[in-house]
């Protein structure tokens, strides 16, 4: 069985006025995230990883952040998308670990949810998504709480020859 490994990051500014999304799910924050779609970080640096891992660019060329049709999308949507390029090239989730960068708020009473939310935009087990929050002790531009980052590392098995 061949295997590959790949590797994700994302980066998003915050501000006031826009919703925070985490692993699928929205956080109660005063600040949220900007982007072109819903600005999902952790799900962003996970199809990152995903497409890197098959050898198949990276999200921004999957879904341009200059296509209007992609304005506000729901990244479970894009996601989902990526677990079907994906498939259809052969592969399939060995696991995933990620870890997001934050300052406020707390997200460790959150990650059940988000594991579970995004075992399910997967199709695969609960137990094969890892996620893990930290902060930068208050360094840098997450320190100062005026951006998130996501770091996500996946493994992937061929399942066609």
């Amino acid at each position: 069985m061949k295997i590959r490994v790949g590797f994700g990051y994302d980066v998003h500014k915050l501000g006031e006025g826009y919703e925070l999304w985490i692993g699928g799910i929205k956080v109660d924050h005063t600040q949220g995230s900007i982007g072109h779609s819903d600005g999902d970080v952790l799900i962003h640096a996970i199809c990152d990883a995903l497409l890197g891992a098959a050898n198949m660019r990276d999200i921004g060329f999957h879904f341009p952040d200059t296509d209007p049709s992609l304005k506000g999308i729901d990244s479970k949507v894009l996601l989902k998308k990526t677990v079907e390029l994906i498939k259809e090239n052969g592969y399939e989730i060995g696991n995933i670990d990620s870890t997001v960068a934050l300052e406020k708020p707390k997200l460790k009473d959150l990650i059940p949810v988000m594991q579970e939310t995004l075992a399910k935009v997967m199709g695969i087990d609960i137990n094969d998504v890892a996620v893990k929050a930290t902060t930068t002790e208050k360094l840098g531009f997450v320190g100062e709480q005026k951006g998130i980052a996501a770091y996500a590392t996946v493994l992937i098995q061929k399942t066609v020859s």
